[in-house]
């Protein structure tokens, strides 16, 4: 009785090690693949910094900083990026929600959906000029006008897509947690704080701004 109770003692020590060792095994595969989605994000950010800028040179944009915003990148996570030119680095990191869509045609948190069309209350991709400061009526009670520059976004001034804030957004990541739909019909919305930070940049400078929407 006595050597049956080591065995089974030694074998609850030897499953016990081993649920251990596949939990800490499947713990350092998330934090590898993290690892590899921030570096890949990295990667797409400094491409399309690269580019922003040379596209700023050619059309008299500002070439101090531009507005980088990686709808690939989890709506839970950092994907709206302030761009230092003269830097080369990220200045500012922040949420923003995508458009929610309608119909048949609705976004979720983890498959974004995009359009161009009018009444569609999704997120164009492209090259966008950022426009006139005027009111809004959410958030810090500010937007700014956006000129879609691309065939995929050349209805987005008409469509009232403005950059914006909304209050609920919050300032810190909530990774694993989505953005709700229904918080964009459209427009890149982000939380009250970047916004203000934005609003004290953009409203002084004396060239358009550059903002660049792309998955």
């Amino acid at each position: 009785m006595k050597k049956n109770t080591i065995i089974l003692s030694i074998f609850t020590l030897m499953t016990t090690a081993c649920a251990q060792e596949t939990q800490k095994q499947k713990s350092d595969t998330i934090v590898e693949n993290a690892q590899k989605i921030a570096e890949e994000n990295d990667v797409r950010i400094k491409e399309k910094a690269e580019k922003a800028l040379a596209f700023c040179k050619a059309n008299n944009y500002n070439t101090d900083y531009c507005i980088l915003i990686d709808m690939k990148i989890h709506s839970g996570k950092y994907r709206l990026f302030v761009y230092d030119f003269n830097n080369q680095k990220i200045e500012r990191s922040a949420l923003c929600a995508h458009g929610s869509g309608t119909g048949d045609k609705k976004s979720t948190g983890d498959q974004p959906l995009f359009s161009n069309e009018e009444g569609s209350l999704l997120t164009s991709l492209g090259k966008y000029k950022i426009g006139i400061r005027s009111y809004s009526q959410y958030g810090i009670n500010v937007h700014y006008k956006l000129h879609g520059l691309e065939t995929g976004n050349s209805n987005a001034f008409k469509r009232i897509i403005v950059l914006h804030s909304f209050t609920p957004v919050s300032s810190d990541e909530i990774y694993p947690n989505h953005l709700p739909m229904g918080w964009s019909f459209g427009c890149p919305v982000t939380d009250n704080e970047t916004m203000t930070y934005l609003d004290t940049k953009l409203k002084v400078t004396k060239r358009p701004v550059f903002l660049w929407i792309y998955y």
